[in-house]
């Protein structure tokens, strides 16, 4: 059963893009400098997947592979995704996927791009747009994969270790399901850990089945 409603975070409680349509949302956004990331990124990374979507998935940002190829979660972490979902028998060509933040922030060393966490400014001005993709579909569940897309949807209050595979209710008339960001796994070295952490994460994901039936 979803928990009662936690104090919501920007995407939920503040002003957003409006639009008629999910493209012409992403067609406003093209041009967004409501931060500074647009400067060094290659491209804005939208969301994408059908416009009658029931299941919404928020990660953190765009990461190397998907700021060149302009699409979210196409790198080894959404390779991951891909894999639990279909263990949790979920289709990932019917979900939407985005993320909280979308133009990717990194840090050069040499000549790879490495990844740096959004910072709480970054997440609110960003949280213009994920408003707004959830206010267009109004879906049946949204997941919120790691910190960075829990803190846009619920605030800080709300903690990953804390609310793990909890369905929170939240005043848009739809819960939050938490569980972590997949390129958690990809960082866990011991093959034991690693495959325990997997069926926890497809655990989760399997929640998601009731909420749209």
């Amino acid at each position: 059963m979803p928990r009662e409603p936690v104090k919501m975070g920007p995407a939920l409680s503040g002003e957003h893009a409006e639009a008629n349509s999910i493209a012409a949302l992403r067609k406003q956004a093209e041009g967004c400098e409501r931060c500074d990331l647009y400067k060094h990124a290659t491209q804005l990374v939208f969301g994408e997947g059908p416009g009658e979507a029931r299941v919404v998935l928020v990660g953190e940002q765009p990461g190397d592979r998907e700021d060149l190829a302009g699409r979210p979660f196409v790198g080894p972490a959404g390779r991951i995704l891909d894999e639990c979902l279909h263990e949790a028998g979920i289709d990932r060509s019917s979900c939407y996927l985005t993320n909280a933040v979308k133009h990717f922030k990194f840090e050069e060393r040499g000549k790879r791009r490495l990844h740096s966490r959004p910072n709480a400014g970054e997440i609110e001005r960003c949280s213009w747009w994920l408003g707004a993709e959830l206010e267009e579909l109004h879906p049946k569940v949204v997941v919120a994969l790691g910190a960075t897309a829990l803190a846009s949807l619920l605030g800080r209050r709300a903690g990953v270790l804390k609310n793990r595979g909890d369905l929170i209710t939240t005043p848009a008339g739809y819960p939050v399901l938490v569980t972590i960001h997949p390129s958690y796994l990809l960082r866990i070295r011991n093959r034991v850990d690693a495959a325990a952490e997997r069926g926890r994460f497809v655990k989760d994901l399997a929640k998601i089945a009731a909420q749209v039936e």
